[in-house]
């Protein structure tokens, strides 16, 4: 693809806009670029792209600025939906995503990974899994390093292993991954793509481009999954936590198997995965799949699961405060991954709940609530949602983030458990989910580090009178 000479508007300047202009604008493209956030809101991003010739447009996508170019690229973030992309594509204009731009001039074997939860445990997991086996790996994606920034680094032997979202899958068209794994699908960004069905056939492409050559690993556990089997070219190979499969990764006898037309192959037993809840055996049982699809010797796979940690975010250990455990799952954006982390513990949970809303029904959560949460602190624009549709526990309005780890920490005896698992987007009162993560943990730092005070002080004062 020569893009030198060509006219090229980037819409969106998260990380993958910014990385796709500078990309394009290195190899002599005219990159214009477009955000509706104020001159305020990019101010770190906007000197950048001005010293390398790049005008930007701040504030609007104003119509005129998406007329007469050769080519648009779109941030994940940026709906496909919205009126000037549609005008732009009825006057012909090719509109396309980073990870698209991305996939024309990457070399190596493409390793894509999406699904509702678990995406950047298991993406992280199967990067970890294919450097134990001496492969040349880059690992990104919708995790945090755009793919267009592999491209100067990759050579025909590369392994990339992409975390991709179903926003990046909605503008792929030869993205072509030689093994696509989807962990799940369950409802998740419906004020995005309004229908669940929308939503699955948006994860389901991406499967369009791959042949019979290549792999398939899919859920035989989640039903939305199993039905998208149908669509892909490469028979499936399938990952289970509750029954045997035929041709790929699953439990016997709390042993990880694997299972081809070779035979089997114990992997590991699961009692060596260090990584909390059940959800996480199935994460491990895809990047299992991915290892042995990519020629990885058993041994090594089992080592490089027994060696990884959580990842930042992710039903994350953070301090034990007079007996309290705090676990801070950030990532837990949508109700489902709620769901999994309130089943990796028993009960006893202080739950922090909200930010906003995704279209989500909270009252999924209620069985669970009544069973194992002893109070739900809600924060953030979907407070009055989540309020009005959870029941089975005690319901504390707590507003910020703050304020819902002062009232947990209150309220919490040693022995339980105060969770950040928000079903929610964050970008009400934070940047991030990983903004949000950031400041649980520095609020439960600052508890800790005042409670260690008190001790020290009470010590200090104990030793005066004796």
């Amino acid at each position: 693809m020569d893009v030198k000479g060509k006219r090229v508007l980037v819409v969106g300047l998260g990380k993958s806009g910014v990385a796709s202009a500078l990309f394009l604008s290195e190899r002599g493209a005219r990159v214009a670029v477009s955000d509706a956030r104020s001159p305020e809101q990019l101010r770190e991003e906007i000197p950048v792209l001005l010293d390398h010739g790049i005008s930007v447009e701040t504030g609007q996508h104003g119509e005129r600025t998406f007329r007469d170019q050769d080519l648009i690229v779109v941030s994940p973030g940026v709906p496909f939906d919205v009126p000037q992309l549609v005008q732009a594509r009825a006057r012909g204009i090719p509109v396309i995503g980073e990870v698209e731009l991305a996939a024309r001039f990457l070399q190596g074997h493409i390793v894509a990974i999406t699904g509702s939860n678990g995406k950047t445990t298991t993406t992280t997991l199967a990067g970890e899994i294919l450097s134990a086996g001496g492969r040349k790996t880059l690992v990104g994606g919708n995790i945090g390093t755009p793919a267009i920034t592999f491209v100067d680094r990759s050579t025909q032997d590369t392994w990339l292993v992409l975390e991709i979202s179903s926003f990046q899958l909605e503008t792929v068209e030869t993205f072509h991954p030689h093994i696509a794994v989807v962990l799940n699908i369950t409802p998740d960004h419906l004020d995005r793509h309004h229908t669940f069905e929308n939503y699955a056939a948006a994860k389901a492409r991406i499967f369009e481009n791959q042949t019979a050559g290549d792999f398939v690993v899919l859920n035989a556990d989640n039903e939305p999954c199993v039905e998208t089997a149908s669509k892909a070219k490469p028979p499936a190979r399938w990952f289970s936590r509750l029954n045997e499969v035929g041709s790929g990764a699953f439990v016997r006898a709390e042993q990880i198997v694997w299972r081809d037309e070779a035979g089997e192959r114990d992997i590991m037993p699961v009692s060596e995965i260090s990584l909390k809840g059940a959800h996480n055996v199935e994460n491990v049982l895809a990047a299992v799949c991915v290892g042995m699809l990519a020629g990885i010797e058993p041994l090594q796979i089992r080592r490089a699961v027994a060696g990884f940690k959580a990842v930042e975010h992710r039903l994350e250990y953070v301090a034990t405060v007079r007996g309290v455990e705090y676990y801070n799952d950030s990532k837990a954006t949508n109700v489902d991954a709620t769901i999994k982390a309130l089943e990796s513990f028993p009960g006893r949970i202080h739950l922090v709940l909200g930010g906003k809303d995704k279209g989500s029904d909270y009252s999924l959560l209620n069985s669970l609530l009544k069973e194992r949460v002893k109070r739900v602190y809600t924060i953030g624009t979907a407070a009055a949602k989540i309020e009005a549709q959870a029941s089975g526990t005690e319901i504390v309005s707590a507003g910020t983030l703050e304020a819902a780890v002062r009232r947990a920490s209150e309220a919490a005896t040693a022995g339980d458990i105060v969770l950040l698992a928000p079903a929610c987007a964050s970008f009400d009162q934070f940047d991030s989910y990983e903004h949000r993560g950031s400041v649980f943990k520095d609020l439960v730092r600052q508890l800790a580090a005042r409670e260690q005070e008190r001790e020290r002080v009470e010590s200090g004062a104990a030793g005066g009178n004796s």
